[in-house]
């Protein structure tokens, strides 16, 4: 099972520093709000991008799930549409969440 404290202090600042291009190419600001988990801020608007512990109010995309839904999209990124589709992850900006792939996947 997927590690989601893991995923957003060591998986994903690992993927921006070893591909800091990334941050540019998506350019835009997302809260994941994991229930059971956590809040993180990913913000890809700033050189190289940076995860936070924390909310955000500028965040132009808000992901919201639970523990056991989100683990299950960090172990099989391919589900996400289906989660997304039975209500069990919520984005507020479809467009902006279509570009989450690149960064778990």
């Amino acid at each position: 099972m997927a590690d989601i404290q893991g995923f957003f202090t060591e998986y994903l600042p690992h993927k921006l520093t070893k591909k800091p291009s990334l941050a540019g190419e998506i350019n835009a600001i997302y809260v994941f709000d994991i229930d059971g988990a956590g809040t993180w801020t990913v913000d890809l608007t700033v050189d190289g991008g940076e995860v936070r512990a924390e909310g955000c109010e500028e965040a132009g995309c808000v992901v919201t799930a639970k523990k056991a839904d989100f683990e299950k999209l960090l172990d099989k990124p391919a589900s996400a549409m289906m989660l997304f589709t039975m209500g069990k992850l919520r984005v507020s900006n479809v467009s902006l969440a279509m570009s989450l792939q690149k960064l778990i996947g």
